[in-house]
């Protein structure tokens, strides 16, 4: 018995070293970083964050766009692959309101992957509308509403835009069309074209033309005005009180079963990449996000708490699992 027990010792320090030498090694070659979205949003940051990465660990960090299904099928590609530390995925919130919009997914949100970190929080949606909308308020857009029907788009049902819209019609007592796309520029090609009147677009999209008259900001989202658009009212202190809707989480993800050790330094590096760069951390916050960067235990408790928030934010917005 006490040879088997010293045999058994021996093999958990033989592999605890094994894996810190894992960990040491890694990367050895280019990380591919699938982020389950098109351009803008999860896109921007995380191939900001890539580009520090790659300095640090003097590998490629090579961001991959896989946008489609409201995130199901990049978000697929990752649950699939080998948990060698070689292949991550960059989603947002939609990795936990999606087991509550669809009755069958690919995959297992908590059993398929290993949370790493949450590298933004979503600080709120710009509520933009067309120029054609006889409103610039929303105390003028509540009252239009009465009287028109008006559509909003958003990336695809049970999308964080598509939330928004809900919550927006619930909290305002009004009934806004909702008109679903494939991805945020399709939807952003639809609002500056005219074929909806409204988006909730992210600050990184929709600064821009906001500030080139291509659209109009009717409200921030959340519970405080954006630093890139400080004139621009929260819809909270603009005459709904009760209105607040962040964007959730922007984060990292690995296939479940990738060693801790690895884990672990990926978070480590994510962390260093924000404490060294103070221009890393403005541009994060003047385009609505608040760096984070979360213990993979802090963000894992994050990450099961937010399945069951969204799982009550859609059942009481009655949005039926498609």
């Amino acid at each position: 018995m006490l040879q088997r027990l010293l045999a058994l010792a021996f093999s958990c320090i033989a592999l605890g070293s094994w894996s810190a030498s894992w960990a040491q090694a890694w990367p050895n070659r280019p990380v591919r970083i699938i982020v389950a979205a098109g351009a803008g949003g999860p896109d921007v940051i995380a191939r900001l964050v890539a580009v520090h990465l790659t300095a640090q660990l003097g590998q490629p960090f090579v961001v991959e766009n896989k946008p489609g299904a409201n995130g199901i099928l990049g978000t697929d590609i990752v649950a699939k692959s080998p948990p060698d530390g070689y292949t991550f995925l960059v989603f947002s919130s939609g990795l936990v309101v999606n087991p509550s919009m669809y009755k069958k997914l690919p995959y297992d949100s908590e059993k398929d992957f290993v949370p790493i970190t949450n590298y933004a929080n979503g600080l709120g949606y710009i509520l933009a509308a067309h120029p054609s909308v006889a409103a610039s308020n929303i105390k003028e857009l509540v009252a239009l509403a009465k009287k028109v029907r008006l559509r909003y788009g958003s990336a695809g049902i049970g999308n964080g835009q598509h939330l928004a819209g809900e919550l927006l019609s619930q909290k305002a007592g009004i009934e806004l069309l909702h008109v679903p796309y494939k991805g945020g520029g399709p939807v952003l090609t639809a609002i500056l074209g005219g074929e909806v009147h409204l988006n909730f677009p992210g600050a990184t999209v929709a600064v821009t033309h906001i500030k080139s008259s291509k659209l109009r900001g009717i409200g921030f989202t959340g519970a405080k005005r954006i630093s890139s658009l400080p004139d621009l009212p929260t819809i909270m202190e603009s005459g709904l009180p009760d209105y607040t809707f962040d964007t959730g989480w922007h984060a990292m993800f690995a296939p479940a079963k990738t060693p801790a050790t690895i884990i672990n330094r990926y978070q480590a590096e994510v962390r260093k990449a924000f404490d060294a760069s103070g221009s890393l951390r403005d541009t994060f916050t003047s385009t609505g996000y608040d760096p984070a960067a979360a213990t993979p235990a802090e963000f894992a408790k994050l990450f099961k708490a937010d399945l069951k928030r969204f799982a009550e934010i859609i059942k009481t917005a009655k949005i039926e699992p498609q």
